[in-house]
């Protein structure tokens, strides 16, 4: 049973990561001690389907529940409480990095390699990069849709569900880019609401359907990735997760804060590295 609501409690942190743009639900799993067993579930779903399931069904539940309750409550809180949420979820990601650094440092073949700096390195610019894109992605409308919109959408969830296994980039930011983020969570707020359920129904099933399959498909990637080089993949994972950190942040320059928010956020950064590094050493 403990098992279990720590589980929901990862899941729920994951979820409601994945519903604000910059942070990463990948980067979460991996801070809080899941990432690797969750790759390895999702990419052999079927070989062994119950204890599978006892594992993702918590992590669903609560994925779900912070999408589903908090979405309202999030974007509210990113509207007139920018830097303190910002900040806590700095700190999950920052309470997680030693369970990192300890992974790599219990492999029975870790040894100091120069190569594995530079897979850190280019993870960490090209996430770097990432986050330096600006928000240009066209306008999209969910209404009056025909086949062809649909398929956008299908192959829009592929896409960002990828990136949201992808540690250190955000699904969410992904969708923003291209002009999804907004629309997508106002069919979730309706739904939430039981508005136009017939409707919205049609638009997160194809869009449910595309963030499975990418889910699966990047899923196997990594789960190669960690069993062939695995102290790299680590070092890969630490660039991803240290440059999503800028990502984070970077929309914090342009706006200006009273002292209050700023002591605010440093306490709720602190109280995340403390959630994350405990529920990551669970």
């Amino acid at each position: 049973m403990r098992k279990n609501i720590s589980l929901v409690i990862k899941g729920f942190i994951i979820g409601i990561a994945n519903i604000i743009p910059g942070v990463s639900g990948g980067t979460l799993a991996i801070t809080l001690g899941i990432y690797e067993k969750l790759i390895e579930t999702i990419g052999h779903f079927f070989s062994n389907l119950k204890e599978n399931l006892k594992f993702l069904i918590p992590i669903g539940v609560g994925a779900g529940l912070s999408i589903v309750v908090l979405s309202n409550i999030i974007k509210y809180s990113l509207k007139y409480y920018k830097l303190p949420t910002t900040l806590f979820f700095v700190g999950l990601i920052v309470g997680g990095l030693p369970l990192l650094v300890k992974k790599i440092k219990e492999d029975k073949n870790y040894k100091k390699d120069y190569s594995n700096y530079v897979v850190l390195f280019i993870t960490f610019v090209l996430v770097a990069m990432f986050a330096f894109m600006k928000d240009s992605g066209a306008k999209v409308v969910l209404e009056h849709m025909m086949f062809i919109d649909y398929l956008k959408l299908f192959l829009v969830g592929v896409v960002a569900a990828g990136t949201m296994v992808i540690p250190g980039i955000s699904g969410s930011f992904v969708l923003m880019l291209l002009g999804y983020y907004e629309p997508i969570i106002n069919v979730i707020s309706d739904v939430t609401h039981f508005n136009n359920i017939i409707n919205n129904g049609l638009i997160i099933l194809p869009f449910g359907l595309g963030i499975i399959i990418g889910i699966v498909v990047i899923a196997r990637i990594i789960e190669y990735l960690l069993s062939k080089q695995p102290i790299k993949t680590y070092y890969g994972i630490i660039g991803f997760v240290c440059a999503s950190l800028i990502a984070i942040l970077m929309p914090l320059f342009s706006l200006t804060f009273n002292i209050a928010n700023i002591l605010i956020g440093l306490v709720l950064m602190f109280v995340g590295i403390i959630i994350a590094y405990k529920l990551g050493d669970d």
